[in-house]
């Protein structure tokens, strides 16, 4: 979270995480000019996550992590070790790919995000408008296409609960 900003994009969410019994943790943002001059914020979590996740892992079945960074394969290995299993949720829709290989194949499950778009997106036209935002940018993966087709043409029913 960036400390001094009066309003951030992710805090409906983590509000909303938060009230509905979910435990949320976050950090303040570090600000850096890089080596062309430009203001860079950086923000980075893995350390905590990792402490978290090694932590819970004697108390745990299965843990869900949304992450593509292959540093988190050895934490993954690790959870392994001690009985949990782990999918990993990232893509490989992109160019290049969101997931590092070796997370990938070190998760007993990997679960493309995409697949989980029709089960927990919804369709664009039923959100709130917003105010528009500078540079506003949605990741193409995440972004809603035209509704499949079915061969008859009929598209009232293309998703099954």
């Amino acid at each position: 979270m960036i400390e001094d900003q009066e309003y951030s994009s992710i805090r409906p969410l983590i509000d909303w995480l938060d009230y509905n019994g979910y435990t949320v943790v976050t950090k303040a943002t570090k600000e850096f000019v890089d080596q062309t001059g430009r203001r860079k914020v950086k923000g980075n979590m893995d350390i905590e996550l990792a402490v978290d996740a090694m932590e819970l892992a004697p108390h745990i079945d299965h843990m869900v992590l949304f992450s593509g960074d292959g540093d988190f394969r050895s934490l993954v290995e690790s959870v392994q070790r001690r009985g949990v299993r782990v999918t990993v949720v990232s893509t490989v829709s992109t160019q290049p790919p969101m997931v590092a290989d070796e997370l990938r194949r070190q998760a007993d499950v990997f679960l493309d995000i995409v697949e989980l778009q029709p089960k927990i997106g919804r369709d664009p036209s039923e959100r709130p408008p917003r105010e528009p935002r500078e540079r506003q940018h949605t990741p193409q993966f995440l972004q809603r296409g035209p509704a499949p087709q079915r061969a008859g043409g009929d598209s009232d029913d293309d998703f099954d609960d």
